[in-house]
């Protein structure tokens, strides 16, 4: 397989280069000093892209590549990436589900726990020496006892979330395009009504137009002074504007966040908070799901060359292709 050409947008963990350069001819796009150039050089021979870790892939970027294949992207959300644009014009685009599906539920619940419980904030007592200075922490103002949660986009990690969240006694709802059929938890048709039935709020929806900023002004009024927004999916599907005005005001009592509208960056609003949880865009990070998902993304592209199909398409580009 040397003889085809594969394109890394990114620096991609050494398990992913070193196999696909093992394997194929890889070009690195960060190694290049004149990026228009080189694509320019390189472009029309490449038959293949790894990508990942939000590198924008529209149709102007796949249009310089006109022998492109399949585009492995390293992640399960893949918005980055116009899949729809793709599908049509004969590219596969494939993703990296189901590996990852059960540390980022972890993560939530984890994210869940901090911000109801504010333990971030009780080890910042501790490590801060008050609990010697000023006595114990403040009893917390809020529980998981007898709450109910409303869980945005009920898909693989979504499920995953339901069931750690029936453990502890949490009742559990669910908004998405469609009602699903066999699924224990009541369905809501419409977001707004959902918030303002539920104690918690987690978002696993995945980005891009159809989700952006779906949780806006109206979806947090509707969560309420006591409610509680955890966000494990994207960033840009809370509206960080109106969600900073409703922490500020009490419209809502906190938010657990893993992701952020334009990371690594993180509004100074947000980073003075102390009522409040802050992650990094962890869910995932682990090296044991980190590799599994990185060996999927090199799978994906030498399943395909090696004529057996991918292993794990997007909906927009399934395969086999339907007919017609």
């Amino acid at each position: 397989m040397k003889t085809i050409e594969v394109l890394a947008t990114g620096t991609m963990m050494p398990l992913i280069m070193e196999q696909l350069e093992a394997t194929f001819t890889l070009h690195r796009l960060p190694a290049a000093q004149d990026r228009d150039a080189f694509m320019a050089a390189v472009g029309p021979r490449i038959r293949a892209v790894a990508t990942g870790g939000h590198a924008k892939m529209d149709d102007a970027f796949m249009r310089r590549l006109p022998k492109l294949e399949i585009v492995a992207n390293f992640g399960v959300g893949y918005d980055s990436v116009d899949a729809a644009w793709a599908g049509p014009n004969g590219i596969l685009v494939t993703n990296t589900p189901d590996v990852l599906t059960e540390e980022v539920a972890d993560t939530a619940l984890g994210l869940l726990l901090m911000t109801v419980r504010e333990l971030s904030a009780a080890e910042r007592w501790l490590r801060a020496g008050q609990w010697v200075g000023k006595g114990p922490f403040p009893l917390t103002a809020h529980t998981l006892r007898g709450r109910s949660v409303g869980i945005l986009a009920l898909g693989r990690i979504g499920k995953a979330i339901a069931k750690r969240c029936e453990a502890f006694g949490l009742t559990i709802a669910y908004h998405g395009r469609s009602e699903q059929k066999g699924v224990p938890y009541r369905y809501y048709a419409n977001l707004v009504e959902m918030a303002r039935d539920v104690d918690i709020l987690i978002s696993v929806a995945p980005g891009g137009p159809d989700t952006f900023h779906i949780i806006d002004a109206e979806v947090l009024r509707a969560l309420g002074p006591q409610g509680i927004l955890i966000n494990i999916g994207r960033g840009s599907v809370v509206d960080e504007p109106a969600l900073i005005r409703a922490l500020k005001d009490r419209t809502i009592a906190s938010a657990g966040l893993d992701v952020f509208e334009n990371e690594p960056k993180v509004p100074e609003e947000l980073l003075a908070m102390e009522h409040i949880v802050l992650l990094p865009h962890v869910g995932s990070g682990s090296q044991h799901t980190r590799r599994l998902m990185g060996q999927l993304v090199v799978d994906n592209i030498v399943s395909w060359f090696s004529g057996k199909g991918p292993i794990t398409p997007v909906a927009e580009t399934p395969w086999p292709r339907p007919k017609g």
